[in-house]
């Protein structure tokens, strides 16, 4: 599948040095961005949603050792 995107000068020459320092091509350059994004808010949103669990089911015991 096809997909544009638009760039300035400056995204210019980042994705093309990124692309010469890593020996990789400027589109094998986006994919990994793209992926690395998609997995870093994926974690993220996963630790939240865990924390905000363990938070609950274990409100009562945090209160009682904060007020300890």
């Amino acid at each position: 599948m096809a997909f544009t995107v638009r760039t300035n000068d400056e995204l210019e020459q980042a994705l093309s040095e990124l692309a010469r320092l890593e020996g990789v091509s400027r589109q094998e350059v986006v994919q990994r961005a793209v992926l690395d994004r998609y997995e870093t808010t994926v974690h993220r949103e996963r630790v939240v949603r865990t924390m905000d669990e363990m938070l609950e089911r274990w409100n009562d015991v945090i209160e009682r050792l904060a007020s300890a």
